[in-house]
């Protein structure tokens, strides 16, 4: 299981590199509103595989241990928060 992650992930970020890669001037070379689309997909849906993992395990603590409910949705929330920032930085850094 570890080899095949770690293979995603070298794929993963050979794909992403070109992606924000310029030419030299520094202008973009007519590839129009593609390169960003693509970015923004692979960035939201990831994002949006991390946060429905945080709320299943967050789900799960409270199930396991009412007591601690409060400290649980708190840093839950502040995870979403982070994890919805990275959506939002890939959409300042290609838009």
């Amino acid at each position: 299981m570890k080899i095949k992650s770690l293979l995603m992930l070298a794929a993963l970020m050979m794909v992403a590199a070109p992606i924000f890669a310029q030419t030299p001037g520094g202008s973009n070379s007519g590839s129009g509103l593609l390169v960003p689309a693509f970015a923004m997909a692979i960035a939201s849906g990831m994002c949006g595989l991390g946060q429905g993992k945080a709320i299943a395990s967050a789900a799960e603590g409270i199930a396991r241990n009412p007591g601690a409910a409060g400290a649980i949705r708190i840093l839950l929330l502040l995870g979403l928060a982070f994890i919805e920032s990275l959506a939002l930085f890939t959409f300042v850094k290609v838009g």
